[in-house]
């Protein structure tokens, strides 16, 4: 059994690896990198892969899937959560970007239409491959990648989360069997992150400092979990103030809403979001920037989206709030607030008169969780540590060597046969 790297190799983007024995070959997720430019990973003949398997629908790791339907179809397995948001992102993008594409929503319908929903902990055939998802409790939907052949065993973690969220239950903790190798996301592991619970409370005593005093608050979240989180504790910790949600955030709430098996408290994500003004043209985005409110709205790391409309008019006033509750890639939006209180205003650089805060709220598993997860592992796994800064990849598998495993953080081509 052969592995090699496709992308994500020391760098969060462009997720991608090969996996192949005896002739057949799974293709765990495609996706790209947009920070600048658009990046894709390696590229991979789709005549050769036996299927597509999909950990979640972020386009770090979905964005590139539609190369490989341009003129085959491959079957291809994910949740069903992550099937339809991934139709709504990738449809998105061509809307954005697509100019820039090198696929056209033809190949975006042959990908969802080739599109295979499975459960978690339900085994699937794959040829010889015995393939089981597994709860990674990033978003909804998104799985860790358990794959056995003959002997061999191995675990694409995909994103992974161990941390209590309130949208959906932490990642499975515990593995069966001796693992033989470990793709495993290094994306917080040099740290460990804020206390939740703490950072929650601090979210709404600003939330309700700038509203009360009679500002506006944006919100900018990632449609795909973040504003629905954000919904959550606004109705859990009692903050009565209006609340409007804009773009794609709300189909992405419908999409939730009717896969309840994977939330944690459907009833509880319902009733968060009937408390909620849902924004649906520019003549209410007009009224509502003007009123004492908080708006949660896409893009998280205001690149585009309603977002950008909003933090232009919201900006300028220092009696209102701008609350930053996702991570910022460098070269983004967000990161250019964050790092230097500035922002693009039709094409000018403005500075920010707004208070500004920044939240942790992560998908993603820290050091400790991260370190607990592979105690709990049997065996001793070779392991690649992927999806992170170097400096995070390296500090991983530097930790897990100590432990007595054998990890190394690859880099982009790299091969391993176990």
């Amino acid at each position: 059994m052969k592995v090699k790297v496709l992308g994500a190799a020391k760098k969060v983007g462009c997720s991608g690896f090969l996996l192949t024995s005896s002739g057949q070959s799974l293709l765990l997720d495609y996706g790209i990198e947009t920070n600048r430019e658009m990046i894709y990973p390696l590229h991979v003949r789709p005549k050769e892969i036996s299927a597509l398997l999909t950990t979640h629908s972020h386009l770090d790791h979905i964005g590139a899937e539609p190369l490989l339907y341009i003129d085959k179809n491959i079957k291809h397995y994910a949740t069903k959560p992550t099937i339809q948001v991934s139709e709504v992102l990738l449809n998105d993008l061509l809307k954005i970007s697509g100019s820039k594409l090198p696929f056209t929503q033809s190949e975006v319908r042959s990908l969802i239409d080739n599109s295979n929903a499975v459960r978690y902990n339900e085994p699937f055939k794959v040829g010889d491959f015995r393939v089981t998802f597994l709860d990674a409790g990033h978003i909804p939907g998104s799985a860790m990648i358990y794959i056995e052949e003959g002997d061999k065993k191995v675990l694409y973690t995909g994103d992974m989360n161990h941390l209590d969220t309130r949208l959906v239950r932490p990642a499975v903790k515990e593995i069966s069997g001796d693992l033989d190798l470990v793709i495993t996301e290094s994306t917080y592991a040099h740290g460990d992150h804020k206390d939740r619970l703490d950072e929650e409370r601090k979210f709404i005593e600003y939330s309700r400092e700038i509203v009360e005093g009679g500002g506006t608050l944006l919100v900018p979240a990632f449609a795909v979990s973040r504003a629905q989180e954000i919904a959550e504790i606004y109705y859990e910790l009692e903050f009565n103030d209006e609340i409007y949600m804009d773009g794609m955030a709300l189909k992405i709430n419908e999409i939730y809403l009717n896969n309840p098996d994977f939330i944690r408290d459907p009833e509880m994500l319902r009733s968060s979001l009937s408390k909620i003004t849902f924004i649906k043209d520019w003549r209410d985005r007009r009224k509502i920037v003007k009123r004492k409110a908080s708006i949660i709205s896409p893009a998280g790391m205001l690149s585009g989206g309603a977002s950008t409309f909003y933090n232009e008019r919201i900006s300028g006033d220092d009696k209102n709030g701008i609350a930053i509750v996702s991570y910022q890639v460098e070269g983004t939006p967000g990161r250019e607030m964050l790092d230097n209180r500035m922002i693009w205003i039709r094409g000018r650089r403005a500075k920010i008169k707004a208070r500004l805060e920044q939240f942790e709220f992560s998908s993603h598993s820290g050091r400790t969780q991260l370190l607990d997860f592979f105690k709990g592992i049997s065996g001793s796994p070779r392991v690649l540590t992927i999806h992170g800064e170097p400096e995070s990849c390296a500090g991983l598998a530097n930790d897990l060597n100590g432990m007595g495993m054998k990890a190394v953080a690859p880099s982009l081509g790299d091969e391993v046969e176990i």
